[in-house]
């Protein structure tokens, strides 16, 4: 059976919090009348383990039980570090 949890691709834009960091996930979308390609974020907070992700990294999430009130999603795996 196909696991039903949602993953997500992001920008980790901040990692001041213990074992948390905040992820963007960024989107693109048309304006339908005008054309225009515009952008949209949402921010999501992610539960950091070990503290690996830093700032900067792009890094993929999974959906998780509830840790807090707002971090229901776990960093699964860093894709890139910062500067590289």
């Amino acid at each position: 059976m196909k696991e039903q949890r949602k993953r997500l691709v992001g920008r980790v834009t901040s990692d001041k919090m213990e074992k948390t960091v905040v992820v963007t996930i960024e989107r693109t979308s048309r304006h339908p009348l005008y054309g225009k390609v515009l952008r949209h974020g949402r921010n999501f907070k992610a539960h950091n383990e070990n503290n690996q992700a830093k700032a900067g990294d792009w890094v993929r999430i999974v959906e998780s039980r509830p840790m807090s009130r707002e971090k229901h999603w776990t960093v699964e795996a860093i894709l890139r570090k910062a500067g590289e």
